[in-house]
């Protein structure tokens, strides 16, 4: 069995922290895998990622310590098997609203009976012949709650079987409240539909997650009882450490 650490950790009660991998970069998901991260995940939705350049990642990333996640481009069974028969180890599906559109992605994700899964995989074979036996108590499978809707049937949503938290999307649910993302923390409506959203993994015994702007704002989530958290990622990283080398060659002589 290939335990999944980062749901481990979450399950006991703890946060677990993670980056998002964006660049479409083997060798930022290879870093990164090795940083000490809780996990990483590559984002097939908005990252500049191919289906061969995810499959080259999740070969790098085998080798770290971090567990090996996947945003997908959208709830589609073909999609999420196919980045799970390559090896990800969680499942985070994006816009999804009502707890049918909650089946579908745990459908997708989880074999009979519990779900639809085809049975075959590729590079999941890696992780021995006992796979199928213990992938679907392993694999995390958070969907993305993200608008007015998702947050009036978040608890629906939640307590689909073979859903196992959220990761809630801040910028996008601004948008769906009417106002730009720049203006979540100074609206009370905002931090409302959030405090919703961790009732309803209350209630249903699912894990809260949310989608962090910065390591700061990772940490003051958590602070708050969200639990799989991205703090950053790969280009974050990047931007954030370029500016702060030339910040300080700048003031080189004065």
């Amino acid at each position: 069995m290939n335990p999944n650490t980062a749901k481990a950790k979450m399950l006991s009660g703890q946060p677990a922290f993670g980056f998002a991998l964006g660049m479409g970069s083997a060798l930022n998901a290879e870093l990164l895998s090795r940083s000490g991260i809780d996990f990483v995940m590559i984002d097939r939705q908005h990252g500049s990622w191919g289906e061969d350049s995810a499959i080259a990642a999740l070969v790098a990333i085998h080798g770290g310590s971090a567990v090996p996640m996947a945003r997908v481009a959208r709830n589609d069974y073909t999609f999420i098997g196919r980045l799970l028969d390559e090896g990800v180890m969680g499942m985070i599906v994006p816009m999804v609203d009502t707890a049918e559109q909650a089946r579908m992605a745990a459908d997708s994700c989880h074999l009979p009976p519990l779900g639809r899964r085809s049975w075959g995989w590729g590079r999941a074979r890696l992780y021995g012949a006992d796979y199928a036996e213990w992938i679907s108590e392993q694999l995390f499978v958070a969907v993305q709650l993200e608008s007015v809707e998702a947050v009036e049937n978040a608890e629906a949503i939640l307590a689909t079987p073979g859903i196992d938290g959220c990761w809630t999307g801040p910028s996008d649910l601004s948008l769906s409240l009417g106002f730009h993302p720049s203006e979540m923390d100074d609206r009370e409506e905002h931090a409302r539909a959030l405090e919703t959203v961790l009732i309803a993994c209350e209630n249903t015994g699912k894990i809260p997650g949310i989608a962090g702007g910065s390591v700061e704002d990772a940490l003051r989530r958590a602070s708050q009882g969200f639990q799989f958290i991205t703090a950053t990622s790969d280009g974050g990283l990047l931007d954030a450490g370029a500016s702060s080398a030339v910040a300080r060659l700048a003031d080189y002589g004065k």
